[in-house]
């Protein structure tokens, strides 16, 4: 039987990291991982693949909306290839998946492809199609991610009433596509499809899209997106969903009781996700979880059975990859004897439609209900000589900052590219920056990243220079 300092299960960008950390700091290291490929959801069918999807379909309204502004112009007819599309995406996620495999040789960790069960406290059966593995581990990780959560009443069929999953491999353009849930996936593969020529139409319980986030950039994202030609039913309960044919019919309540209905080619069930434990023995070795599925674990990750730690989307908090990688990165120090630690309130959060979503801290909405006394700059990208330069002139920044220390609580930004820039953000939070510090350091001219600056400004005596 193979012993191993640490065995991780799941090879999501939490586990994979996780293993990674592990091996450098000395330890003896194993990934066991479900399927045939490493890299979980996020590498397979989530982060990826989507980005891949929304990078080609970017490309493809550009061409269509904004080329012929620069004075590109296009003899003849333009047309969609999603078959190559897809294959294009698939190489992406291939070449990812390599880099993952490479750095698990490099790091000398051994792999083990099968599904991971505790048998007990230090020893995980991995079963194959082929065979069955039993090794021994001092500590465990339990880093296997999480799945689409599905409504009671829907039955997927993965050909018309679909997930995220099965929306990056459709072999036709729908015609119209409905997308029950304004959250980050459906918002984004939504824009995918009406870029490429789909009628979409989102269908929301909450009264706005993205809850989670600053109410004011679910404003503007919703109104920009309007504008590309999405249509947004909030207050809305789907209460039925079928499919005859061809044909996907969804039924709702709107919030005066009615019952509204839409007719689709395509449904796209896209209501958040849920933590993947099946198979693990949880229950069996008393290893307690919350009623959400999620695993229960002290401020050590820690779970009821102390050598058995978990991380990412099996646990509290938001479900990204980089709040799992961080949380992998934490364990294997806390296994070595350090004592790091994460500022869950600095996790950045981001939308990668076009304009792209990005926020960091609290919210007005938060910091009004814990009667905290704020000040707000905000500026927009329509006042940037970069922004007009190159057309991407949707969006602003606005800076959330103490009344009276100045230190800045909150940056939410919509716009090109915030997607990086929120690390500027994330940075001078981190180190406990006031607004009037980031408003005099000086920024590249020009930038996207000015709006940082000018909302700075903004929040600091009002004083943004070109607004």
């Amino acid at each position: 039987m193979s012993q191993y300092d640490v065995v991780i299960i799941g090879s999501g960008p939490g586990g994979y990291v996780a293993a990674i950390r592990c091996s450098q700091l000395g330890f003896n290291t194993a990934l066991v991982e479900k399927y045939k490929s490493l890299g979980g959801t996020c590498l397979n069918v989530g982060c990826i693949p989507s980005k891949s999807l929304l990078d080609s379909s970017h490309h493809y309204e550009q061409l269509i909306d904004n080329f012929d502004h620069h004075g590109i112009e296009i003899d003849g007819k333009v047309k969609i290839n999603l078959k190559k599309m897809i294959l294009r995406k698939q190489s992406v996620v291939d070449q990812t998946v390599k880099g993952i495999d490479y750095l698990m040789k490099k790091n000398k960790i051994s792999v083990y492809n099968g599904l991971g069960s505790l048998i007990n406290s230090n020893e995980i059966k991995v079963q194959s199609a082929n065979k069955v593995n039993t090794i021994k581990a001092k500590n465990i990780i339990i880093a296997t991610g999480s799945k689409p959560s599905i409504l009671p009443f829907i039955k997927l069929d993965k050909e018309r009433i679909i997930t995220s999953t099965e929306a990056l491999e459709l072999k036709e353009v729908p015609k119209k596509l409905v997308v029950i849930g304004g959250g980050v996936i459906g918002l984004e593969l939504g824009q995918v499809y009406s870029r490429l020529g789909s009628k979409v139409s989102v269908v929301e319980f909450a009264d706005r899209i993205t809850p989670g986030m600053d109410k004011s950039l679910s404003r503007e994202l919703t109104k920009i997106m309007k504008k590309q030609g999405v249509d947004f039913y909030f207050s809305h309960t789907v209460n039925k969903v079928q499919r005859k044919g061809d044909v996907v019919t969804i039924s709702a309540l709107d919030k005066n009781d009615s019952i509204v209905k839409f007719n689709a080619d395509y449904c796209l069930v896209s209501v958040g996700r849920k933590p993947y434990t099946n198979g693990l023995n949880l229950s069996e070795l008393g290893i307690i979880t919350l009623p959400n599925g999620q695993i229960e674990v002290n401020d050590t990750f820690q779970t009821s059975i102390p050598n058995i730690y978990a991380i990412g989307d099996v646990i509290r908090g938001p479900m990204l990859a980089h709040k799992a990688e961080e949380e992998g990165v934490l364990v294997a120090e806390i296994i070595s004897g350090q004592k790091p630690h994460i500022n869950y309130n600095l996790i950045p959060n981001v939308i990668y439609t076009w304009p792209e979503v990005a926020s960091v801290g609290k919210t007005e909405e938060e910091l009004k209900s814990k009667g905290v006394k704020f000040k707000t700059g905000q500026f927009p990208m329509r006042a940037l000589g970069r922004a007009r330069a190159s057309m991407d002139t949707d969006g602003f920044v606005k800076i959330i900052a103490d009344s009276s220390t100045d230190e800045v609580l909150g940056v939410h930004m919509i716009g090109a590219r915030v997607a990086d820039l929120i690390a500027e953000a994330v940075t001078a939070m981190e180190f406990r920056a006031s607004a009037e510090d980031i408003a005099r350091i000086s920024h590249s001219h020009p930038t996207y990243a000015e709006a940082i600056k000018e909302a700075a400004l903004a929040a600091t005596e009002n004083r943004s220079l070109h607004m």
